[in-house]
């Protein structure tokens, strides 16, 4: 399998590339520096440098020549509004044109849980980061692409324990960033996990049995 990480040099993409590379996948990405580069050429995967808000789908279509999967994994975290239009809202759209254009059937956006941080007293821009993610979720769920959402709650750096809740509906807890890259490495090899709005979190299921039960509920 070949893919393709927009968001690669960041903690879930590079997590999520080392775990596809250990499965045998060919993984490429977009980075912002040398140094980024290096990094993970050294790891096996093959990169370029280039400005993702700068980037329109005409420049980026040809990096993903003969790839079998685009995963958009980048975001701004609820910066500017700025930057939260140009990553999380145009970057979106220019990659999912980029993918047409390629003839990249397969699209993964790593999005985020709609009732994220309702407890607190969210900034404007914070507001404005929210708003925005939900309308891109729904822009992606109407491509023409075999597209897949997913929704983490509160990402967190503490190691993986291995299991989740995986499913269309879910608590806002929290969840380690190395059980989402864990979920986002299965759902990759399974490409019935298709056209679907998944969110997921801390849970008591084995990663693998978690998607393989989207698998079967989807076929019943």
């Amino acid at each position: 399998m070949k893919v393709f990480i927009i968001g690669i040099s960041g903690a879930v993409g590079g997590l999520l590339t080392e775990r596809l590379l250990e499965r045998g996948s060919q993984v490429s990405g977009l980075v912002r520096t040398e140094d980024q580069q290096r990094r993970l050429d050294v790891c096996g995967a093959s990169t370029y440098i280039g400005d993702l808000a700068a980037m329109d789908a005409a420049a980026l279509a040809p990096l993903l020549d003969g790839m079998d999967v685009l995963v958009f994994a980048a975001g701004s975290n609820g910066g500017r509004k700025e930057e939260t239009d140009a990553i999380d809202s145009a970057a979106v759209d220019n990659s999912l044109a980029a993918a047409q254009r390629a003839g990249v059937r397969r699209f993964v956006l790593v999005s985020v849980f709609p009732e994220a941080w309702r407890e607190r007293d969210l900034s404007d821009d914070e507001e404005y980061y929210f708003a925005v993610k939900k309308l891109v979720d729904i822009k992606v769920s109407r491509s023409s692409l075999d597209w897949l959402i997913l929704r983490p709650s509160l990402l967190q750096d503490r190691p993986g324990q291995g299991t989740v809740f995986l499913g269309p509906a879910a608590m806002h807890e929290d969840i380690s960033r190395g059980d989402v890259a864990e979920v986002l490495t299965e759902i990759l090899l399974q490409p019935a996990v298709t056209r679907q709005i998944l969110e997921v979190t801390s849970g008591r299921t084995p990663i693998v049995d978690a998607v393989r039960l989207v698998v079967t509920n989807r076929s019943t």
